[in-house]
Parts: C-alpha cells; structure tokens; sequence
C-alpha cells in the first residue's frame, strides 16, 4: 500500500472526483481518501493523510464555488493541476421503478443545482441535498430506498447495480465541472506551466485594479478569470483572485514582479499546466 499514491477526494468511490482522479493519475496505481467536505480535502493534504486533492472549483452552469478559493487561501497546499469533466447527471433508483414511483431524490447541493428544469418539470418528486451524488446512491442500494432517487453519474449506477430511470437531467447539456489538484508543494518542474491563480487584497484607492489589469495586458498575459472573493473576517472587504495564461513563464515572472508594490497583500494559490476542456 505505501507505493499507492493516496489522493482525497470530496466524495466516495464512483463521485465525479473519483473519475477524475482516476483520469488525472492515469497509469499510477492510486488509494482514494474520501472526504466528505472540501476543507476535510485541504486538511487531509494538509497532514500527510493523502499525497494530492482534488477538488471542484468552478461548474459552467453554477459558476465559481468561492468557498474553495477560501480554503486554497486559508490552507498550505498549492494548485499543480487542472482538469475539465464533462458532468452527465443522471436519476438512478432501485430496479423496477419509473419516475412516477420516485417521491424523493437525494444529491449534491451543486448537482442538484445543475437539474433545477428537470426538478421544476416533475414536482412531485421533493429535493433533499446531501454531501456527494455517489453516497447518495450507495445509501440508497444498502438501505433498499423504494421511492427514493439519486442524481448522479453511470459510474455511480455501475457500482451500486442502480437503475437509470431518466439519463442526461442536468439543464445545459454542454455541462462542465473545471477540478484542481491540490499538494502541499507547488509544482517542481515549471517549464511547461501556462497558467497560474492568483489572489490579493488592493488599496482602497480608485483605479488601483485597473493598474493590475494594464500590467498584464502590456505583456499580453491573458485573465481567463477574474472573480471577488469574500474575505470572511472581514464581511465588507473582498480579495480578488485572477486565472493567468502565458505562452512564456518568464513574463508571468515579469508580471508578478511588477503588481507586487501594488497591492496589499497576495497568495500565488498554484503555478500548473492549462487543462483540456
């Protein structure tokens, strides 16, 4: 076992984590450590208990999940990979049942985010959140839940021999869930990193992100992202957190050396490799 790599996951076997990282550290022989929140994910690279993380951070339908740059913040662990799953969401249910028998369904606050047409579409069917589309499944095939549904993946009905009573709820069929990998140092090796996510805190002086901006438009620096994150202990001030794209690292370099006695403070929360979307 101690040749494994252990990675933690939000989530059991056969949740959207499990699938990435799966694919993520394909050819490696890989030990899951299921979590179920994403601070317990931060927390176990944190202590050693797992060499890597993956945790989701941004959906195309739901948008950016600010609590998790919160932890990427708050936590010694560093982003050293990306990775784009297309997200299928599907209702499984005990064999033998049609969506007329289905009374409740269980799953992720974000997955069931994602379904809100289908929800809307069958309104007796009461939505219950729970902390992982997988669990949802296994619970209901180790509890024999007549009545009772779960969204979530293929590989979540494979595992637990459920049924698919209706394929693809999710509302936006180009559906996408963006994943960062998490360790507790930053990349080694940089030479083929592209791209980078940064947050800080600004002056309270007008156009001072502005100035920002210019820096890494003069040195055609691309933002994929910009985002404001609340700053808890402090519920009137925001951070903000920028994904940066290069063709060259040293004018990311260049760049960083050039906002720093701009702003107040920063956190280069990871330096990696773009993701294939």
């Amino acid at each position: 076992m101690s040749n494994h790599l252990k990675v933690a996951i939000q989530g059991g076997p056969a949740s959207f984590h499990d699938v990435v990282a799966q694919q993520y550290f394909a050819g490696q022989v890989i030990a899951i450590v299921p979590c179920m929140t994403f601070q317990r994910v931060c927390a176990a690279v944190k202590s050693r208990e797992a060499d890597f993380g993956v945790m989701a951070i941004e959906n195309a339908l739901a948008g950016s999940i600010l609590n998790n740059y919160s932890l990427l913040q708050d936590y010694p662990v560093s982003i050293i990979g990306e990775a784009y799953l297309p997200i299928e969401q599907n209702l499984l249910a005990l064999p033998g049942q049609s969506l007329a028998d289905i009374k409740l369904v269980r799953s992720h606050p974000m997955a069931l985010l994602q379904c809100t047409n289908f929800l809307e579409e069958n309104p007796h069917i009461q939505a219950l959140e729970s902390a992982d589309t997988a669990e949802s499944a296994r619970e209901i095939r180790e509890n024999n839940l007549v009545g009772v549904g779960a969204i979530a993946s293929r590989m979540a009905a494979q595992r637990y021999e459920l049924e698919i009573v209706e394929e693809r709820v999710e509302n936006y069929k180009e559906n996408y869930t963006r994943f960062m990998i998490i360790s507790r140092k930053p990349l080694a090796d940089k030479s083929q990193a592209n791209k980078a996510s940064v947050i800080f805190t600004l002056h309270h002086r007008a156009g001072e992100l502005a100035k920002i901006l210019d820096v890494f438009r003069d040195l055609f620096i691309n933002l994929s992202l910009i985002q404001s994150i609340p700053i808890l202990s402090q519920p009137t001030e925001f951070a903000i957190l920028l994904d940066l794209e290069w063709e060259d690292y040293a004018t990311f370099e260049e760049a960083i050396s050039l906002i720093t006695p701009l702003i107040v403070e920063m956190k280069i929360l990871g330096i990696y490799q773009r993701g294939k979307r």
